[in-house]
């Protein structure tokens, strides 16, 4: 057996599995692995989680010639169903340039919706005598004004499309083992490596493990990395709805006194809307008859682009904060969920996930052309220092913005309209959160610049 800290230019692999492509946890056909004696590892990443992170991750490792074992919960069939997930996703240009960067551009070209322009305003509820939706004083935000190599704001994907390529991208790669379903149930750490069992009692073996498994995550639990966070009183309603009139590539985002409503550009006259309302408001409306949900979605919604149907059921998603206290422990790191949960507000939640992957596989990639493992102290602070900083600004940015706007109070009413006015009226400002808000600000790994990480 070779040491993963064998001096290799871009990672050869210490050890290939015999057997290539997608490990089917439910069939005789499953291989069984056990731990390598000694120090000798099956690959060189184990990542725990297989989601949108997941995937991600493994496809920027494998890009940079990282060996990486997959473990999943959840069964393919399940999560590609069209009914598992009804969010759309606010891409930011740079979380999809790292797509494009791994190969998925052409299969999510064809399904993206690009955001030409947001409109960030109050709202308010149409009532006998008063027009529902946008206040006259608002934040505007257009794509031309950038000029950037003619890039959108970011780019609507519907979960389920998501799901669909970053899975054939996965299984395009035989070199990813992808175990599933299947859950890591312990682990045991050294000062080589890491040692994880899974439910059936078979052992694998890595120089480090990635923990991508969700807010609940029980690498994040295993190692002790303790969270910090609330719950939020309210539920998010999640739905795609068909209209008569054409969006314009517009994303609209009203603070409305319950909390955000955001109505969000699909292909064709379609819009996906994230509707925030306090639990037991939003039960109400997740369980009224389609007329009666459509008369009050109305009421928020307003009459811009004329008369509205449902596509499809709708979704609640109750919303909280979480923040683990640090990324990284001994010979394991977080990424995604398992790190921080914020408020999707600006459905920036994702693209935080997505960055973590971009930095993580350029501090390994980097690391591990100098000779070191992966699991090595120096690449996993050096990943931390990238990412804690991002990621905690954003989620109290997030949580700020909440408690600022979703309320009825008049004098922060007033004061919050005239900012936004205010905001809209200095260029260089509107400038600036146009280009955080899609990725491009602050030190950019190689992926989220559209390069790739492949020697």
């Amino acid at each position: 057996m070779c040491s993963a800290a064998s001096k290799h230019k871009k990672v050869a692999p210490c050890l290939r599995l015999a057997r290539q492509g997608r490990i089917d946890a439910d069939t005789d056909a499953a291989l069984s692995f056990g731990m390598s004696n000694g120090s000798g590892f099956d690959a060189d990443v184990i990542l725990s989680g297989g989601g949108l992170v997941g995937q991600t991750l493994a496809l920027a490792l494998d890009q940079a010639g990282v060996s990486v074992i997959v473990i999943d919960a959840s069964k393919p069939a399940d999560t590609l169903a069209s009914s598992f997930d009804g969010r759309a996703f606010a891409i930011a240009f740079a979380s999809y340039r790292m797509w494009r960067s791994l190969g998925l551009g052409d299969e999510l070209d064809a399904v993206a919706q690009p955001i030409e322009e947001i409109m960030v305003t109050d709202g308010s509820l149409r009532d006998a005598g008063r027009r529902g939706g946008p206040s006259p004083l608002h934040l505007h935000f257009d794509r031309a004004e950038l000029n950037e190599d003619g890039e959108p704001l970011g780019l609507m994907l519907e979960a389920r499309y998501v799901r669909r390529a970053l899975d054939n991208g996965v299984k395009a790669r035989p070199s990813i083992k992808m175990i599933q379903p299947m859950s890591v149930s312990a682990l045991e750490r050294d000062p080589a490596g890491v040692t994880v069992t899974l439910a059936d009692g078979k052992s694998l073996r890595a120089p480090l493990l990635v923990g991508a498994d969700g807010r609940r995550s029980f690498v994040r639990g295993a190692v002790g990395i303790r969270t910090i966070g609330w719950d939020y009183p309210v539920t998010a309603i999640v739905a795609t709805i068909e209209h008569e009139k054409p969006h314009g590539a517009v994303a609209h985002e009203f603070f409305l006194p319950n909390g955000p409503f955001a109505i969000l550009p699909l292909k064709g006259n379609r819009s996906n809307i994230v509707w925030a309302e306090p639990r037991a408001a939003a039960d109400a409306l997740l369980k009224m008859n389609e007329a009666d949900f459509l008369a009050e979605l109305g009421r928020r919604f307003g009459d811009f682009l004329g008369e509205l149907s449902l596509e499809g059921p709708r979704f609640g998603y109750p919303l909280s904060l979480q923040l683990a206290e640090r990324m990284i422990d001994t010979r394991v790191c977080l990424a995604g969920d398992s790190a921080h949960g914020i408020h999707p507000l600006a459905g920036q939640g994702l693209n935080l996930g997505l960055k973590d992957c971009a930095a993580l596989a350029e501090c390994i990639a980097d690391g591990m052309s100098l000779g070191l493992d992966p699991g090595e102290v120096s690449i996993l602070e050096r990943y931390q220092r990238w990412r804690r900083f991002d990621n905690v600004s954003m989620a109290l940015g997030m949580e700020f913005f909440d408690k600022m706007f979703s309320n009825s109070f008049t004098p922060l009413r007033v004061a919050r309209r005239v900012g936004l006015a205010a905001v809209n009226g200095v260029g260089p400002a509107r400038r600036f959160f146009m280009k955080y808000a899609g990725g491009g600000a602050g030190d950019l790994p190689k992926l989220l610049r559209g390069e790739s990480l492949a020697a």
